[in-house]
């Protein structure tokens, strides 16, 4: 938490500073993810009159996240650069006079969190019968034969590259 009295009770103070983040993780709906490391936040918060604030904030933080073909945990940097004029009094990171440093990081990190993490472009994934990570191995279950209706399907997934595990 950073106290922002002064900059709240005086039109046109602005303060800038650096401060570490404090969290472990990231916890969302979809999941919690640790973190690996982040570097310091650093802030320029400057009172703009009428009650708002124009806050300006750069940080980084990298987490754990499971490749979307093995699961295998990816360590994966997310780069939090924004500028925002907000209200003193309509912001979850804001109580009273003290802005919640890492729920604003926390919060801001899932609009800039990866559509998809692959641990590398060739990642082979789980065999879809036991499991078994087929990047570390190949295992001893037989192809289960492909529905025929689903052939056209499977022709246009082998046409574009894409790959059926």
């Amino acid at each position: 938490m950073i106290d922002l009295t002064d900059v709240i009770l005086t039109e046109g103070k602005s303060v800038t500073l650096e401060t570490e983040l404090g969290l472990s993780k990231l916890t969302y709906r979809f999941g919690s993810f640790a973190v690996k490391e982040a570097t310091p936040v650093s802030l320029a918060v400057t009172n703009v009159g009428e009650q708002k604030l124009s806050l300006s904030v750069s940080a980084s933080v990298t987490v754990w996240i499971p490749c979307a073909r093995c699961l295998e945990p990816v360590a994966s940097r997310l780069d939090i650069q924004f500028e925002n004029e907000l209200s003193v009094h309509d912001h979850d990171y804001i109580e009273g006079y003290l802005l919640n440093v890492d729920q604003l990081i926390h919060d801001e990190a899932l609009l800039v969190w990866p559509e998809r993490v692959l641990c590398r472009e060739d990642c082979k994934g789980l065999c879809s019968i036991c499991g078994q990570n087929l990047n570390q191995g190949a295992c001893s279950c037989k192809p289960v034969a492909a529905d025929p209706r689903m052939a056209k399907i499977l022709d246009i997934f082998q046409q574009s590259g894409i790959s059926e595990s």
